[in-house]
């Protein structure tokens, strides 16, 4: 069955199917409802809700179910973590084809709180009135679009006071850009999220009843257990500083127990280690945890190079590139092998707010590179600076680093 709008104004709607409704027709219905026409349906906790793919950041989208816990998994975050109650307005920028959008519904409407739903591009003036007169109380970000508010000013002149918190997942974001964010709303706080598909919602996130820390996470995701792998793929005490592999207990409320199109416990399970009798689950990021109890995403665990023969994730060190100039609005790190073979040699695609500089201009910028990544280690050089219209992105906004190494590593080869 389907609802067809009209392509232009109220034009008469011809050929429709026998089961299929004109939204004006549609419309009329919805006035005549009254309050008992629809009855539930009882159904198994386990039965399918909803389907969605996977971003594909790291191969081929997954097919993933989500069966009726999921919405009260959803709920249940947005009601902890960032305090969605009655009477509330919720935002996020999103669609339906990415976990946000229906978590969106379902984290807004079951906790009794209203969606605000925007027709348009978020990176105007626009979107930053609609905040102002919906008075949103909750918005939902990712740190690209705070990084566009930001050196746009688009949001300038807007008020926003009646925001209580902000919330941000989809990317790794910027002390900077973020401390700038809570001025736009007198300085309420920004709750990190960070969850997947397959989780229906997060597995570690912030709280207000926790001082925060911009660009980090407070506490497991409520009813969540996460464990820190060292480099043998054991799971770090829960109280000690370390950096690793992210692994999840799997008793976790609302996550996923199937893929339609590849073998659960394979891209999940098999070959994690154990806990208390359990296998742990994976999830793929790289976390630390900091001496004060905080937690730091540090991108894919497959996001991170060899440079060297140090480990570092491509996070870290486009943190550090993304401030060497006012002129680049965003950088991605990657580690191209060499033709002949041997350690990953350090590339950095650089995007531009402006147009493309001179080829002087782009040495200086390694230049500067350099020097700037002799702060986080002496041995760090970056072997080339490649200019890019823009990063490949999934529908969830995770950059696609993979994308690029495999263009940059045919480009090298390509010139033998």
């Amino acid at each position: 069955m389907a609802i067809v709008i009209p392509a232009r104004g109220s034009t008469p709607i011809k050929g429709l199917r026998t089961d299929d409704l004109s939204w004006e027709d549609f419309l009329g219905r919805a006035d005549r409802t009254t309050a008992g026409i629809y009855t539930a349906v009882e159904q198994p906790a386990y039965q399918f809700s909803n389907i969605l793919f996977s971003s594909g950041t790291t191969g081929e989208p997954k097919a993933i179910p989500w069966t009726h816990l999921t919405p009260l998994k959803a709920a249940a975050d947005g009601w902890c973590h960032m305090d969605i109650r009655k009477g509330d307005v919720v935002a996020w920028p999103t669609n339906l084809g990415w976990m946000m959008g229906p978590w969106l519904v379902y984290a807004s409407l079951l906790n009794g709180a209203s969606m605000a739903l925007y027709n348009g591009s978020p990176n105007s003036s626009g979107f930053a009135k609609f905040v102002q007169d919906a008075k949103v109380t909750m918005l939902g970000v990712v740190p690209s679009i705070v990084r566009t508010w930001k050196n746009t000013d688009c949001t300038a002149g807007f008020d926003w006071s009646n925001i209580r918190c902000f919330s941000s997942t989809g990317e790794a974001s910027s002390v900077d850009d973020y401390l700038w964010l809570m001025g736009r709303a007198c300085y309420k706080p920004v709750i990190e999220y960070c969850g997947g598909t397959e989780i229906g919602g997060g597995f570690i996130t912030g709280s207000l009843l926790q001082p925060q820390a911009l660009s980090a996470f407070s506490t497991p995701a409520m009813g969540c257990n996460l464990f820190i792998l060292d480099s043998n793929g054991n799971p770090l005490p829960h109280d000690s500083a370390g950096i690793g592999e992210l692994a999840l207990d799997p008793t976790l409320f609302g996550s996923s127990t199937t893929l339609l199109n590849a073998d659960h416990h394979e891209v999940y399970f098999s070959g994690m280690p154990e806990w208390n009798a359990k296998v742990l689950r994976r999830h793929g990021d790289e976390f630390e945890r900091t001496a004060d109890g905080y937690y730091r995403a540090h991108g894919r665990a497959d996001d991170t190079m060899n440079l060297g023969g140090i480990k570092v994730s491509s996070i870290e060190i486009e943190r550090i590139c993304n401030r060497v100039n006012d002129a680049i609005l965003e950088t991605a790190a990657i580690g191209v092998p060499p033709v002949g073979g041997g350690p990953e040699q350090l590339t950095i695609a650089v995007v531009f707010k402006d147009q493309s500089p001179q080829a002087e201009d782009l040495n200086q910028l390694k230049l500067m590179f350099n020097s700037a990544l002799k702060k986080l280690n002496p041995l760090f050089k970056v072997s080339s600076v490649v200019v890019v219209p823009s990063l490949p992105r999934t529908a969830s906004n995770k950059v696609m680093r993979r994308v690029l190494r495999k263009e940059f590593t045919q480009a090298k080869h390509s010139k033998i």
